[in-house]
């Protein structure tokens, strides 16, 4: 946990001593702050600014999801690099220092003084072996109103700023001014998550509903329902097979409810696009495909499901862009699948697209790896189904 710093404000936050005037530098962090959320990676310059402003070493910040082995994200400007993959790699699961209060500056020395002289050993080595072992941390846990427990929120955001023990301790007053940036630190980290989504949901959905006809419900990891459009509010207005609980999104039959939690859990089955049919008697089936949004930043590939749900019916013209979206196809590759969708042969397809035969099959073979099917039939009827 070697290098891990995040700052704070300055004492008073706002304000220099003389007159009242706005501090500049702290200013100038949060504007850091704010505008690091649109970087790639996301608050390179901040981490850099804040662990010269608070007076440490390095800072960083890491972002997990409840039960993962690897951060999602592990940014450490200026850090060592072999320590930074290290860490990454084998440190990270063995981490005591977390599951920090809410919210609440804690000192990495004072942590481990409430834990056993002889518990994690190795950890306490290298800390010391890497002489970066001054550490102030700060984790915000990002997850539903009311739940007690870092493991029952949708990810967690740890902050951490570390000195070379060659220099002095943080002062209560560093304590305090990081503190005082408890709250912004929250409302950015918030905004990053939303557009994650934002990114992701654009990333799919780019003409998919029109071009499909598609209802659409994005979930994050603990089956709360992050956006849904129209069609898809009509569907859990009927309250049948599908439902809105409070945030949640809850499938009447169990079979399918666990299966929306595997997938969520980042259990995923075989077939690349998971499908499945609701029974609805009273207002007419349904079939639903899912497929996981990569929102690697927070959730390293899980914890985030587009479910694409159509009503059986007469078969749509099939989009290729909506194919392409849904799918994650190339171009070449849904223009393919658009045509067979029509009905036409392989053969057929490929004069239409005035491509060699040979390439048509290479383009179909592709097709078949993405979408989890072995034969031309197959794939014409998950294409039906995906147009309801």
């Amino acid at each position: 946990m070697l290098q891990f710093t995040l700052a704070a404000a300055p004492a008073p936050p706002y304000a220099s001593r003389m007159g009242g005037a706005i501090d500049p530098d702290f200013s100038d962090l949060l504007a850091r702050l704010y505008g690091g959320i649109e970087e790639e990676p996301a608050w390179q310059g901040f981490l850099r600014t804040l662990a010269g402003w608070i007076g440490s070493s390095f800072a960083t910040l890491i972002i997990t999801a409840p039960g993962k082995r690897r951060p999602a994200t592990f940014l450490t400007p200026g850090g060592n690099p072999d320590f930074n993959a290290n860490y990454a790699d084998s440190l990270f699961a063995d981490d005591p220092f977390q599951g920090l209060p809410d919210g609440q500056v804690t000192s990495y020395s004072e942590f481990m003084a409430t834990l056993p002289d002889h518990a994690f050993p190795e950890y306490r080595r290298t800390m010391a072996e890497s002489g970066f072992d001054i550490v102030l941390g700060i984790d915000l846990h990002f997850g539903k109103a009311g739940r007690k427990h870092a493991n029952d929120g949708r990810f967690e955001a740890r902050f951490r700023l570390s000195r070379h023990n060659t220099l002095t301790e943080f002062t209560r007053e560093d304590r305090l001014r990081l503190q005082a940036l408890v709250p912004h630190l929250r409302i950015a980290v918030g905004l990053f998550e939303r557009l994650q989504f934002a990114g992701a949901q654009h990333g799919v959905f780019h003409s998919t509903a029109q071009g499909l006809g598609l209802a659409l419900i994005v979930l994050d990891r603990n089956r709360r329902i992050v956006s849904s459009n129209a069609l898809a509010d009509r569907i859990l207005a009927e309250d049948e097979g599908l439902r809105r609980r409070s945030e949640e999104l809850v499938a009447s039959d169990q079979t399918q409810q666990r299966l929306i939690g595997d997938l969520l859990a980042g259990r995923a089955p075989p077939t690349p696009l998971p499908r499945f049919r609701i029974d609805r008697p009273q207002h007419g089936d349904l079939v639903v495909t899912a497929r996981a949004l990569d929102l690697s930043a927070i959730h390293s590939g899980a914890g985030a499901l587009a479910l694409f749900i159509a009503r059986p019916g007469p078969e749509a013209s099939a989009d290729p862009q909506a194919l392409r979206d849904l799918l994650g196809l190339t171009a070449a590759e849904a223009r393919l699948a658009a045509m067979l969708a029509h009905g036409h042969t392989l053969v057929e397809a490929a004069r239409r697209l005035g491509i060699a035969h040979n390439t048509a099959k290479v383009q179909l073979r592709a097709v078949f790896a993405k979408t989890g099917v072995h034969r031309q039939s197959q794939l014409v009827a998950l294409l039906a189904s995906l147009n309801g």
